[in-house]
C-alpha cells in the first residue's frame, strides 16, 4: 500500500470532485493521505475532509506565503490539535522565493509553529524554499527536533537533507521528482537512505510524468514511489512498505484504519 503523505484534497478542484479522487486512491492502493493546512481560515475544510473519511488526516498550520492574515499563536494551534484527526502541525517554514524584503513576520510565524508542535507533541510539516541557512539555523534554535518531522516536497540540497535529517527529520520527495530537469534533486534522493523518506503528491499541483500539466490527486502517488525505486535500484514493495512504515512512525497518533 502506498500514502500520501502531503495533499490538499480540500482545495475546491479536488474537493469537486472528491468522489471520484477517493476511487482513485482506492484502485491505486493508496490507503490513507494526510490533507494539509495551509491558512486557518481554510483549517475547517480540512478537519471536515478528514472527519469525513476514516483514512484521510489532517494538521493544523498557516503556509509561509500568506502575509496579510491573522498571525496564529501557540495556544491556538495547540488547541486544535487536541482533535483526534490533527496529527501534525503545519505547512509552515520558510520560502523566500515567492516573497522579498523584510521577512521577519515569516521567520516569527516559524518559529511560533515549532513551539506549538512541541507543546502539542506533534511532527511539524515544514515548506522551505531558498531558505536553507535560516531554515535550519531557526530549527536549532528553536529544538524542532523535540518535534521531529519531515521537510515536505524537498528540493533543497542534500546537505540540508541530511541537517535535517539530523534533527530527527523526514524528506518527502514529490512528482517533482520525475520532471526532467530534476536530476539534482534525484541525486539527493538516491543518498538518503529510504528509511528517512516519506512520498507526497502535494495536490492539485505538482502532477508528476506521465500526468504532468494535469490536475494532480493522492493516487498519482504511486508514480513517486515507483521513481524512488528506479533511482535506488529497489522493488517498488520495498518502497512502499517502507515509506509507509516511516509515515506512520513520523504520525504515530494515526490510527490504521
Amino acid at each position: 500500500m502506498y500514502i500520501d503523505s502531503h495533499c490538499h484534497i480540500s482545495f475546491p478542484e479536488l474537493r469537486q470532485k472528491i468522489d471520484e479522487v477517493m476511487h482513485n486512491m482506492d484502485s491505486s492502493k493508496v490507503t490513507h493521505a494526510l490533507c494539509v493546512s495551509v491558512t486557518l481560515d481554510n483549517f475547517e475544510e480540512v478537519l471536515a475532509m478528514a472527519n469525513k473519511y476514516n483514512h484521510i488526516f489532517a494538521s493544523v498550520g498557516v503556509h509561509p506565503d500568506y502575509e496579510d492574515i491573522v498571525e496564529p499563536d501557540v495556544d491556538l494551534l495547540v488547541k486544535h490539535s487536541h482533535n483526534d484527526k490533527v496529527v501534525a502541525i503545519g505547512e509552515t517554514g520558510l520560502d523566500y522565493f515567492r516573497l522579498t524584503g523584510d521577512l521577519t513576520w515569516q521567520r516569527n510565524r516559524f518559529r511560533t509553529h515549532i513551539r506549538a508542535a512541541i507543546k502539542s507533541k506533534l511532527p511539524l510539516i515544514i515548506h522551505t524554499r531558498n531558505a536553507q541557512k535560516d531554515t535550519i539555523s531557526i530549527m536549532q534554535e528553536e529544538r524542532a527536533s523535540d518535534a521531529r518531522g519531515v521537510m515536505h516536497c524537498f528540493t533543497e540540497t542534500y546537505d540540508m537533507a541530511k541537517q535535517a535529517i539530523d534533527q530527527g527529520f523526514y524528506i518527502s520527495f514529490s512528482g517533482i521528482i520525475t520532471f526532467k530537469n530534476a536530476e539534482a534533486i534525484r541525486e539527493t534522493v538516491k543518498k538518503i537512505p529510504l528509511e528517512s523518506i516519506l512520498i507526497e503528491t502535494d495536490s492539485p499541483y505538482l502532477a508528476p510524468v506521465p500526468n504532468r500539466g494535469k490536475l494532480n490527486e493522492p493516487a498519482n502517488v504511486t508514480y513517486v514511489a515507483e521513481k524512488i525505486a528506479e533511482i535506488k535500484n529497489l522493488s517498488i514493495e520495498e518502497v512502499a512498505d517502507v515509506t509507509t512504515r516511516n509515515f506512520f512512525t513520523l504520525f504515530d497518533k494515526c490510527q490504521i484504519k
